[in-house]
Parts: structure tokens; C-alpha cells; sequence
């Protein structure tokens, strides 16, 4: 198989021998906007990048990650036009406020407070913030163009690609339920069923094999396995907590180089 630029990364995910190859991908989409946005490139100073930002903001889980990754400098000037930007905005959201839900009585003795969300205009304009992310688009609208590469390869029967699928440790229960969801936008019906007859057993057998990892890790805490020997089971309990709902959960903090 003769790679391409655009297949080289999903290619690269397979080879890694990960838990889960898209888990592997969204990792690396994530540092590298990181690394746009905060990095040495200073794309923060360019005019263009710094309107959308300005416009889209980032969420919680990135702000912190994007403090902990370094540049003060840089986080400061990007949350120094975004927050005057924001700032505009919730003035005439305040100034023209409107009200147009009532809570019914029932809801009032719940304290339900999810039946009065966005009946307002002010509420609802933080919420649209709070779920606007700069970063979050940027993984995304990768992460879908590597879900198509996944299934242009399969359906060519790309030798080299699905054997490197066959070989893998199968997906995390996150990103198989993603394959699952685009598989009919890309295959037809046979298609689907040979690319669930891959996944389907391979799925069985790794989770068979990460809980006897995992197991094994409850044993060595036992006197009696003390000096027996760890196998692959030091860290079962990251990858077990990957392969239920991905991510890398023992990952140290992505900071600055």
C-alpha cells in the first residue's frame, strides 16, 4: 500500500499497538492545536487565528489545559480580546434581558433547575459559550476526516490497513460505538458485516484480556504473588479505565517544549 499524507497518521495509530488507534489520533489532534494555539509558532499573535478564538473561546477542559501547558504571556493576550469580545456581548445580553419560560409546579417543588435552562437570554447566551471550544472544533473536524480515511481504506481493502486492523488490540468501547455509528454512511451491508466480524470477536478477546490484566494487578497486592512476576499488568488499571471509556487517564500534564 502506497501511503499518502492524509493516511500516514491513521496508519501511524495502528502501528502504535495502543488500546485504541482513534483514542491515539485525538491525543495527538489535541496537542497539536495545543500547540498552534499556545506554541512557538505564536499563532495567538496572528489576526486571524486570534478573531476566532475571540469568537469561539475554549471550554473549561481546555482552558486548564492550555494554563497548565505554559505561556502565560500567550494565554493572556488570547483571553485579554476574548473576554473584551465576551464582554460586549453580555452587556446588550443584559441590557435587552428576556424571560419566556415559566416553571411549573412540579418543577418548582424538584428545584429543577435543567426545566428553566436557556429561558432566558442571558443563560442561554453563557451556555452557547460554555459549549463553544476552539480546540474541541479543531479535534473534531479531524477526528471526522480520519473516521472517513478509516472506512475509504477499508472498503478499497487496503491489504496492509486491515491486516494492521486485524492485528490491533481492538478499539476503546468510546470510539467502537463511533465506527459502529458512521459504518452506514460509508459501507454497505456486507461491508458493515465483514468489518463487524473483525471487530466484534476482536473486541471480546481484549476486554478478556485486559480484565485477567487487571486481575493479575489485584493478585500482585496479595503476600502470596509478592514475588511473582507483574507480566503486562503494571498498568492495567489505566488502560482498563481506556478501553471502557477512552482517553489516557495516567497521562502527565502537555506542556510547552
Amino acid at each position: 500500500m502506497k501511503e499518502k499524507l492524509y493516511t500516514i497518521p491513521l496508519m501511524d495509530a495502528f502501528r502504535a499497538e495502543d488500546e485504541c488507534p482513534f483514542c491515539y489520533i485525538e491525543r495527538n489532534l489535541e496537542q497539536h492545536a495545543i500547540d498552534f494555539v499556545l506554541g512557538p509558532e505564536a499563532s495567538y499573535m496572528q489576526d486571524d487565528v486570534r478573531a476566532e478564538t475571540d469568537a469561539t473561546g475554549f471550554c473549561r477542559e481546555h482552558y486548564q489545559k492550555m494554563f497548565t501547558y505554559g505561556n502565560p504571556l500567550g494565554n493572556s493576550l488570547i483571553l485579554e480580546t476574548h473576554l473584551k469580545k465576551m464582554l460586549g456581548e453580555l452587556k446588550k445580553e443584559m441590557k435587552g434581558y428576556s424571560s419566556t419560560g415559566k416553571m411549573g409546579f412540579v418543577d418548582r417543588l424538584r428545584k429543577d433547575v435543567s426545566a428553566t435552562r436557556d429561558t432566558n437570554n442571558v443563560s442561554k447566551w453563557v451556555h452557547e459559550k460554555e459549549d463553544s471550544c476552539y480546540i474541541c472544533n479543531h479535534i473534531k473536524m479531524n477526528y471526522d476526516r480520519y473516521i472517513a480515511t478509516f472506512f475509504v481504506l477499508f472498503k478499497r481493502g487496503e491489504t496492509e490497513f486491515i491486516d494492521l486492523v486485524k492485528s490491533g488490540k481492538g478499539l476503546c468501547l468510546h470510539h467502537l460505538a463511533d465506527i459502529l455509528d458512521c459504518a452506514p454512511l460509508y459501507l454497505n451491508e456486507k461491508e458493515q458485516k465483514e468489518l463487524r466480524n473483525i471487530l466484534f470477536p476482536q473486541m471480546e478477546t481484549n476486554l478478556e484480556r485486559i480484565l485477567e490484566e487487571v486481575d493479575w494487578f489485584q493478585k500482585k497486592f496479595d503476600y502470596r504473588f509478592r514475588d511473582a512476576d507483574w507480566k503486562t499488568s503494571k498498568d492495567a488499571v489505566q488502560r482498563t479505565m481506556q478501553k471502557i471509556a477512552g482517553g489516557y487517564p495516567a497521562d502527565e500534564p502537555y506542556r510547552q517544549k
